[in-house]
This record gives structure tokens, sequence and C-alpha cells, in this order.
């Protein structure tokens, strides 16, 4: 089969041959030629039959209620052919067949991924990323597969020559799929305006942020276009917030903790809006993986907690503050009419410096999309290529 050299971790299509299979107490014991094993649990293999009687052939939905299968239920037989192929017969009187890497594919990776590849995490000396043309990003699927794979990697990815136009932005992502829609509309103009109701909308300087986590749920992904950016300043910034997790980790494992479990509020409120959510400044998910960063120094309304806990919060913020704000983790970037960024707003901390708005113009166009969006295009490209 083909394979996507990116992605041999999470969509390993490798054949291992099966070594042994024998039936257990607890249900289908499998032991594959690395000598990894699994064991299936009899409800779990029944449940995800592809058989006819279980699953509609046209969409794939499962039609059996999986709930009131019998909790006694048990794998009755085994028989395995020459060509990896296992045929279950259960005590319901079901029977279905899997090929033995099928379900290693299940036991390697139970969840869903979101963007599939592996993480290669950064900091200010990272300065070969890759540039991806407008054009082609929007007549070649095969460049648009390989900016979304630099995403997954490095959490963003510049694109140059994008037409100095108002709706050029929109136009490039819905290459990807649909935008977010907010109370502030589809696509957002970055410049001054009397009567801010964002210092986004200011000359002043933005330190490392993400944007919204105070929506539900917080945009996945922010798609940038430069118009105009003639002012003394107003340099683009961008941190890794994963490595900065990773950093604070490895120097103070105290305050990583406090951060990943003690949970401030986020908050946006506007005549029109009362925008409000909650959750770790670090967020983990159940492997103990860096999921989410929500670090947003003008929307954090921290809660009135107890004393101790306040006080190992705020030692730990500051900690993490002091990474995240530092040169050394900071690309700084001065971006030009045409040019524009992917970044996903999970992982990415963005700002800018602040500039002379006497001296020039600065107007930047974004628009936010969900996870689920992106993930799904990421993850059709790669199926259309047999790397899923």
């Amino acid at each position: 089969m083909k394979r996507n050299e990116k992605h041999d971790e999470l969509y390993d299509n490798q054949e291992l041959e099966l070594f042994e299979y024998q039936l257990t107490p607890e249900g289908l014991k499998l032991t594959w030629s690395d000598r990894t094993q699994a064991i299936f649990h009899p409800i779990w293999l029944r449940e995800n039959s592809n058989h006819p009687d279980n699953r509609d052939p046209g969409t794939k939905l499962r039609i059996t209620q999986a709930a009131f299968l019998p909790l006694d239920l048990t794998v009755k037989s085994v028989e395995c052919d020459n060509h990896g192929n296992l045929q279950l017969d259960f005590s319901d009187g079901h029977r279905c067949q899997y090929h033995h890497n099928e379900l290693r594919q299940c036991f390697q990776n139970p969840r869903p991924h979101d963007l599939g590849s592996d993480r290669r995490y950064w900091d200010n000396s990272f300065l070969e990323f890759d540039r991806y043309d407008y054009r082609k990003l929007c007549h070649d699927d095969d460049t648009l597969l390989t900016l979304l794979n630099t995403v997954a990697e490095f959490g963003f990815a510049f694109v140059h020559r994008i037409p100095v136009e108002m709706d050029a932005v929109e136009h490039f992502a819905k290459r990807v799929g649909p935008i977010r829609e907010t109370n502030w509309g589809t696509v957002t103009d970055v410049h001054i305006i009397p009567n801010p109701y964002d210092l986004t909308m200011t000359a002043l300087s933005l330190s490392p942020h993400v944007d919204n986590p105070y929506r539900l749920p917080g945009p996945g992904y922010i798609f940038m276009h430069c118009l105009k950016n003639d002012a003394v300043g107003g340099e683009s910034t961008i941190v890794d917030g994963f490595a900065a997790a990773l950093k604070l980790k490895e120097i103070d494992s105290v305050a990583f903790e406090t951060l990943t479990t003690i949970q401030p509020n986020f908050r946006h409120t506007e005549d029109t809006a009362i925008l409000e959510d909650t959750g770790p400044i670090i967020e983990l998910s159940e492997k103990g993986e860096i999921k989410r960063i929500r670090y947003s120094n003008r929307t954090e309304q921290v809660p009135p907690l107890d004393v101790e806990q306040l006080s190992r919060y705020y030692y730990a913020r500051q900690a993490f503050a002091s990474i995240i704000c530092s040169d050394e983790m900071t690309l700084k970037i001065k971006l030009t009419p045409g040019d524009g960024f992917v970044w996903d707003n999970y992982r990415i901390l963005h700002g800018r410096t602040a500039f002379d708005p006497t001296t020039g113009e600065r107007h930047m166009r974004h628009c936010y999309m969900d996870r689920d969006t992106v993930s799904s295009r990421h993850k059709v490209l790669l199926r259309q290529r047999g790397w899923l």
C-alpha cells in the first residue's frame, strides 16, 4: 500500500503477521509477529461488526441497538484463513469477519486524531519554514494536503502571493471548508477603528494569546491575510504553545500540573453578546498529551478560589508567561501585502508589536474555521491517496 512518511505513526498501514490467536475468558486474544498483544472484548467485537445485519451497507452506520446486546455475550468460535481473516461466531448467533490488521489498527489508535501527523516543536531558531504559493493552493489538492500536513506538524503554515483583494482570504479558506461565523460575521477586518470593541482594533502591542477561548467551541484554526502594512512597527509574532508547555513541564513539573488542573474562566462581552467558557490554560488528553492551550490575558477571569489554589495558580501562570513571552520562543515576521498565515488556534499563540498609525496603515483580514472542518478535509485528502 502507498504510505505517507509523515503519517506512519498515526495511520500505519504496515501489515504485520498474526503470530497467534486464541479465545480466553476475557475475549479474543491476538499476538502479532512483533509480539504485541491485545484482548478484544466480545461485545466490542460484536457491536463493531460490519455485517449487513449490524451496519447499514450504504451509510455504514450501526443499526443494531448495541446497548441491548447481552452482557454475557461470548465469542463461541474463531477461525483464521491464510489471508489473516478471522471468522467469529457469537453466542447470540451473529457471525462476522475481521482482518487481524484491522483489529491491530483499532488497538493502536483507539481514539480519532485531529490532524494526523507527528508534531515538531520549534522556537525562534526555526527560520526555514515553507512558504506556499496561493495559486497552487487554489488549484492543486496535493499542495493543499502538504500545507495541511505542515499545519499538523508545526502548528502553522505561511502563504504568499495572495491577491491583495478584500475577499481573497475567504476564497482561500473555502478551499478547506466552510468558514466559522461568529457574532462578528465570517471575515473580520483587523485595523484601527473608532470606539474599538477589541484591542486588536487599536495600534497597541498584543502579547501572545489564543483567540476567543470564551467561545463554545473555541475557533480551531485562523486564516489571516495582509492587505496593507506600511506603518512603522506592526510585526506579527507567533509562539509554539505546545513547545512552551513542554518547556514548563521540564523546568517546573508542579507549575505544569497546576495549569492542567485549575480552570480559569474566559469572558468577552459587548452590547449584543456575552461569551463565556471555562478550561485549563494547558489542556491534556486522556493519554496525558498536550491537547490545547488557553492563554488570553485580555479575556481571562480567574474565579475567587481558595488562597492556596490561587497562590499556586498565579505562580504557575507567571512561569508559563515568562516562557511564551520570551524572545527565545518567539518568531517575529513583518507581513507584506499578499502574505498570509494559517495556524492552529489550540496550539499557536499569536500577537503583534505596537505600530505608529501616523506613519502608515496596518490592515489584516482573518476568518475562523472549526476543527472538525479542517480535520475532515485533511483526512479525506489522505484517504484519496491511500494514506488513511
